[in-house]
């Protein structure tokens, strides 16, 4: 069958009307008479100044952006529109593009036109409640300039090998599959696989790893448990399946939780009846805190600050903490496997106690470019920039152009959301494929407008989304939760859940979105303005709006905008790691060394040998007197010892030592104190970190100075 006779329904928009004298005569749809989605038409003018008649046409199909679109005829009588900045989407979109041939893929149910149709009143979401209607017609622009310039301009001359399949980008995984990858993720294969029964080291490492988990982590994981061990009985008749009361045990009569566990137990219920609404308290599991929020508003309905302005969402702050912020690159790479393990486990707690079911999709292996610089995954485009610039951590390409933008200046106005030219812009990107890396690219000539467009096509083009496949779906789902706190605890930890390229490339972004925001006097783009913009070059990949219906659309419209707008307004809370996560990697560590210390005592009274000595190091006596000694092996000055004093922080160490030693030639803020050993294996102090906190929770690590490793 060929593709015209697959062709079955479509609209056609038949003439414009101004709406300036209907505007104030016409209102929504009764509920009762409200048309579905799929066949919503309309000829109520919109909120703004004018409307498209609409007629159905039942012989066109609605395409994907890609693919084959039905037949489209615009006939513009007249408008009105002067809150608007000039669009010059008709330079990046010929007109022939808006007549009776219009591109593949310019399908009506996604153009920025369609948004004159009522919207059901069910669409309605808390994203919704934070940015006004009429706002979001600058989305429905940039989904209109996405449209037009086809998304072929980001494939330069060797485009068509990333070109393939799009739709297969992410498959929905089959029965049972869901809660063995994530068991899989979360280190816990052993739960679910007979045949790792026997690795000894697996078995002690998941007993640790479940021995620190809290309530509601521990119902996270013994929920996946039982509905795979369900999904393997109905699948075969297996003769031994790990029973969930054979992994989670009731604790012995005499066992006594740590005091890690205990303190934090204790901190949910003292911090939280004292926690203000804008206060967000680390100390304890967001799951938790949820748990004891639902149960204290439970039947209640939740308001959310209808239509807040940028300047009117909650000013969140964390509670102050005196052994100090760890921050996303303060850890080994050692324990940061510990932390996404046990952030992985957290958020999906944190879901399930708001009743969300997550259903992650899988993300399935296509053939992308293997060089070059658009349409080229995040992973191939830092290994050949790191051959010529090892450490580098965001594409060389997207910091080239986000500093053209700041240096050419951020005043200019509608900068993100008035696009370049379709055809000049596919012309520069061919051009920056053949030379960016020779150094050749005339940089000087490139207009502020195509920079961006280049940037957004750069962020379009990955061959898989930025926040990847696999959580994409979990992050426009943090719409769902009740309340503002949660929504941005959630955020959090799927933040932490990144793959490193990918967070590093989306932490470059925010930042330079909110330098563009700093300058939104001159530039008229506010924090709403630049979420609403790039909320539609972040979220849809390719093949992703030929698997929506047109109501998921609308909806999705307004829950994206809201994610990018408090990914940039709270990115400096986003990055952290909570420190209920990092208690937990420390009891992980403890009950580690715990079981070694005892092998090796085993190992001792059997050969009889007393030359071996435990790896728990003795406080030192200095330590024991009030004193530290801080180690700085690669200066000249390689220790001095420190009085421990109530006020004392990191910060002040740092000052005292180069105040001792004038041959540093590293500059103050490439140095960082280090606490290494004991219960962490290296973690990066926070300045306001207090020394003497910090040496009670940890008094067998040392105290290392040296230059910072991110």
């Amino acid at each position: 069958m060929s593709r015209q006779q697959q062709q079955t329904q479509g609209v056609v928009l038949t003439g414009y009307h101004s709406n300036a004298e209907l505007l104030p005569k016409t209102g929504l749809c009764a509920p009762s008479s409200c048309p579905s989605a799929q066949d919503h038409e309309s000829t109520v003018p919109s909120r703004r100044t004018g409307h498209y008649t609409v007629q159905q046409n039942q012989n066109t199909q609605h395409g994907d952006r890609y693919g084959p679109a039905s037949t489209t005829s615009i006939t513009k009588t007249s408008s009105t529109e002067p809150s608007s900045l000039p669009n010059p989407s008709s330079a990046a979109c010929p007109k022939s593009q808006l007549s009776s041939s219009p591109k593949p893929g310019s399908s009506p149910r996604h153009s920025p036109n369609s948004r004159t149709r009522p919207r059901p009143s069910c669409q309605r979401s808390n994203s919704q409640d934070s940015l006004d209607e009429l706002e979001m017609d600058d989305y429905w622009k940039e989904v209109e300039n996405i449209t037009c310039s086809g998304g072929e301009a980001g494939r330069g001359e060797g485009g068509g090998e990333g070109e393939v399949q799009e739709d297969e980008q992410q498959k929905i995984p089959e029965e049972g599959e869901q809660e063995e990858a994530w068991l899989t993720e979360a280190g816990l294969a052993r739960l679910f696989d007979d045949s790792l029964a026997t690795d000894q080291d697996q078995e002690e490492d998941s007993a640790v790893f479940l021995s620190t988990l809290t309530r509601t982590q521990a119902a996270a994981v013994e929920r996946r448990v039982a509905s795979l061990q369900q999904t393997l009985l109905r699948r075969r008749n297996r003769q031994h399946v790990p029973d969930v009361r054979d992994i989670f045990r009731p604790p012995e009569k005499d066992e006594q939780p740590s005091k890690l566990k205990r303190g934090s137990e204790n901190g949910q219920r003292d911090v939280t009846s004292a926690e203000t609404e804008t206060e967000l308290n680390v100390e304890v599991a967001f799951s938790e805190q949820a748990l004891n929020y639902k149960d204290n508003h439970q039947g209640l309905k939740v308001n959310t600050s209808p239509n807040s302005p940028d300047d009117k969402l909650p000013n969140f702050k964390l509670l102050r903490d005196k052994t100090g912020q760890t921050r996303i690159g303060d850890l080994s790479p050692l324990d940061m496997k510990k932390v996404r393990r046990l952030v992985l486990v957290e958020m999906t707690a944190l879901f399930d106690t708001a009743g969300i079911d997550l259903k992650a999709h899988k993300a399935v292996k296509v053939k992308t470019k293997e060089s070059g610089l658009f349409a080229v995954p995040l992973a191939t485009l830092l290994d050949q920039d790191q051959r010529r610039a090892p450490g580098t951590k965001v594409p060389f390409i997207l910091q080239r152009l986000i500093s053209h933008i700041e240096e050419e200046g951020l005043d200019t106005e509608g900068l993100l959301r008035i696009p370049g030219a379709a055809t000049r812009v596919k012309s520069l990107c061919q051009e920056l494929e053949s030379s960016f890396y020779d150094g050749m690219f005339p940089w000087p000539q490139l207009k502020q407008h195509d920079a961006a467009s280049l940037l957004k096509l750069f962020i379009r083009e990955l061959p898989h989304p930025l926040l990847t496949v696999e959580y994409l779906s979990a992050f426009i789902s943090v719409n769902k939760l009740p309340t503002k706190k949660q929504q941005l605890q959630a955020l959090n930890l799927l933040v932490l859940l990144l793959p490193e390229p990918n967070r590093d490339t989306l932490k470059a972004l925010v930042e330079f979105f909110q330098r563009v925001i700093d300058h939104q006097a001159k530039n008229k783009m506010t924090l709403n303005n630049v979420s609403v913009v790039m909320a539609p070059n972040i979220f849809m990949f390719k093949g992703f709006r030929s698997k929506v219906t047109e109501q998921q659309e609308f909806s999705m419209a307004t829950s994206t905008a809201n994610i990018v707008r408090l990914l940039i307004r709270y990115q400096n809370l986003l990055w952290t790691i909570p420190k209920f996560i990092v208690t937990q990697v420390r009891q992980q560590n403890m009950e580690s060394q715990r079981k070694q210390n005892k092998e090796r005592a085993v190992r001792k009274l059997l050969k009889k040998i007393t030359t071996d000595k435990p790896s728990d190091k003795a406080v030192p006596e200095e330590s024991s007197q009030g004193f530290i000694r801080v180690q700085a092996p690669q200066f000249s000055k390689v220790s001095m010892a420190v009085e421990l004093t109530a006020e004392l922080q990191a910060a002040d160490v740092l000052t005292r030592f180069l105040s001792q030693d004038s041959l540093v030639a590293v500059k103050r803020e490439e140095l960082c104190l280090y606490e290494i050993g004991g219960n962490i294996k290296e973690r990066c102090l926070d300045g306001e970190t207090y020394m003497k906190d910090l040496f009670q929770l940890n008094p067998t690590a040392e105290w290392v100075i040296k230059a910072v490793q991110r």
